[in-house]
């Protein structure tokens, strides 16, 4: 893992891919890449927006063979502060943080909470009005009361599948 200038993680990825390419250490530098996730954003208007996100903004990720060639390679590349680890020695990450690292999430950001009124656009209750209870951002749900036949019902739904009322 190699810690850059927060923005230039893709700059330095993209710099460190030419160095391979132009000195052709396909065998030692094997990949580079910066960790994103898409994130649904639902506007203030209630449109959906997909977003990339950097999962570790100021990180570039490189799975390499370390020999001094290819320490200095990217160490020395514009915009690279340093490897990540104690001293100028990188330290590997395990075969279960590149696991951890690879499990993609995605995660909803929503405009309404807890006490707002809101309209269901999806599923069986489409169209009917409610108001939220409880967000679990976690288990990507929310519970909204709904009236149903004269009662106060609660059912849970996904975080999409409800939008804000704008008064």
């Amino acid at each position: 893992m190699v810690h850059t200038y927060s923005g230039y993680e893709k700059k330095v990825a993209a710099t460190i891919q030419k160095a391979v390419e132009n000195r052709k250490l396909h065998d030692l530098i094997l990949s580079v890449n910066v960790p994103t996730e898409e994130v649904t954003e639902i506007t203030a208007d209630n449109k959906k927006k997909l977003v990339e996100r950097k999962l570790f903004p100021g990180y570039v990720l490189i799975h390499m063979v370390m020999t001094d060639e290819s320490w200095h390679v990217v160490r020395n590349t514009r915009g690279v502060t340093g490897f990540v680890g104690p001293g100028s020695k990188p330290v590997p990450l395990t075969e279960a943080e590149v696991n951890a690292l690879g499990v993609e999430r995605h995660e909803i950001v929503v405009s309404y909470q807890e006490g707002d009124s809101v309209k269901i656009n999806d599923g069986p209750l489409e169209s009917f009005i409610g108001t939220v209870e409880e967000i679990m951002l976690e288990k990507n749900r929310v519970r909204v009361v709904v009236s149903m036949f004269g009662r106060e019902t609660p059912v849970e739904l996904e975080l999409d599948q409800v939008e804000s009322i704008v008064v």
